[in-house]
């Protein structure tokens, strides 16, 4: 769902798509480094007074030999010139190259110092690290309440007793993504699209090859591949913590989870590593990919890059007795509750994405239907975003109509709950270890976490 940018931090015209699992693998790798409110409080009260505020993010201003990344740096400089254009309280639109807003140091270490950004981009899986920070702050006073049911059940991981503490900018679900090409070469026809486990994989064996993976299953350990694994538990009834907030992990729909990923790489069907270093245009335009679990972000990318490559999507396949289920990610706005002036900055992020007014809902539409392709997390800018013919192809209308309904919200995991998740599935995918002793590990884990934990409701 992130824009992508090479390793020196730069863009580069590789396809947007690979960016968002670059992205949570980096994460993983620091989140339990800084994810203590601690680190995020120790500064007291905010050292970084006067002058403009700063909106600190990854899309611009930048220029870019990718269309796609200048239309989206775009959006953000053309709204942040209007704002100032019509307030007291300027803002400075600060651009940081994806490595460094997103190593899981930069944006921590500036609030543990008293110089956070003002306004600033975030994931549902790290909303509890700042809101437990004490460095969100409340929207709730700034919104009508007609905005806020708009938004609805979209806001959901961003609340805390009913307060709004962060704006999602988009909805992006997951799906499998498939290459026609292959299809038609295994002699497969749109009826043979798979509605169960054990027909994906099927389907998978017949359409893998010496240099192709039929299926693909992300393989970095981190937020991402959490984020991807989900849904299949969750299409099992199975979850990390039940509505109690009580550790829910050892299940039947958990460990069936694990066992499916498990099965598709010891018998060769899902590849140990990502295909074309996980930049899926590629990895399908060059043949090596059968079907990949996907996000919604990647239609954007095949009309910039591979206009003309013959694709299709279709909902996550379920287990026996299981219901549909996809998850849904999305980047939110948030306010510093310890910055230069925390009542401008929360203006701000209403202004842009969550009032009522035409300006704020088309802002939106333009943002999901043409710098990206994303469903909107507002009712009202998805009718205009559909009315506008954002949802008229026919992928994007299977994402909206089809993926879409059956999604479900980004957990807001803290990193020591993700991390055991993550240990489990790595454990027993790649290392090949028993899926019953992972689970029982990972939930002892989680447990022993919970018992101590303190701060706002894990789900």
């Amino acid at each position: 769902m992130l824009q992508h940018g090479n390793e020196a931090g730069h863009p580069a015209p590789s396809p947007a798509g690979t960016s968002r699992r670059r992205f949570l693998t980096a994460m993983a790798g620091t989140g339990a480094a800084v994810a203590t409110p601690a680190l995020l409080t120790g500064c007291g009260s905010a050292q970084a007074k006067g002058g403009n505020l700063q909106f600190w993010n990854f899309y611009g201003p930048q220029r870019s030999p990718d269309p796609a990344i200048n239309a989206q740096s775009k959006w953000f400089t053309d709204m942040v010139g209007k704002w100032n254009a019509t307030h007291k309280q300027q803002i400075d639109l600060v651009h940081l190259p994806q490595p460094t807003y997103l190593n899981g140091f930069k944006l921590p270490s500036a609030f543990a110092t008293g110089e956070g950004p003002d306004v600033f981009l975030l994931s549902p899986g790290d909303f509890l690290r700042y809101y437990n920070g004490g460095v969100l702050e409340d929207l709730t006073p700034h919104m009508d309440q007609a905005a806020v049911d708009d938004f609805g059940s979209a806001l959901d991981s961003r609340k805390v007793d009913g307060k709004v503490y962060a704006l999602p900018m988009e909805v992006e679900p997951l799906a499998m993504f498939y290459s026609q090409d292959l299809w038609e070469k295994a002699g497969l026809s749109e009826a043979d699209i798979p509605t169960t486990w054990d027909r994906m994989l099927d389907i998978g064996d017949k359409l893998r090859g010496r240099t192709t993976a039929g299926l693909v299953f992300e393989t970095n350990p981190g937020y991402y591949q959490n984020f991807t694994w989900y849904p299949w538990m969750w299409q099992g009834g199975g979850d990390v913590l039940d509505e109690r907030g009580e550790v829910a992990f050892d299940s039947k729909a958990s460990r069936q989870a694990l066992a499916l990923w498990q099965d598709a790489v010891r018998h060769g069907i899902a590849p140990r590593t990502v295909p074309a270093a996980g930049d899926v245009i590629g990895g399908f335009k060059g043949g090596n990919v059968g079907m990949w679990q996907q996000g919604i972000w990647n239609v954007s990318s095949f009309k910039a890059f591979a206009p003309d490559y013959p694709y299709g999507v279709f909902k996550l396949p379920t287990p026996p007795g299981g219901d549909y289920v996809t998850a849904l990610g999305g980047w939110s706005f948030c306010a510093n509750a310890q910055g230069r002036n925390p009542q401008a900055a929360a203006e701000f992020c209403v202004w842009a994405l969550g009032s009522m007014e035409d300006e704020s809902i088309d802002r939106m539409v333009d943002w999901c239907v043409g710098a990206k392709s994303d469903v909107a997390p507002r009712a009202t800018a998805l009718e205009r975003g559909a009315a506008k013919g954002g949802y008229d192809s026919e992928v994007m209308r299977k994402f909206k109509d089809e993926v879409f309904p059956g999604g479900r919200a980004e957990p807001r995991y803290p990193p020591v709950v993700y991390k055991a998740v993550s240990d489990a599935i790595q454990g027993s995918m790649l290392a090949g270890r028993g899926v019953g002793g992972e689970i029982e590990r990972a939930a002892r884990s989680i447990d022993a976490y919970t018992k101590s934990y303190k701060g706002a409701s894990l789900i």
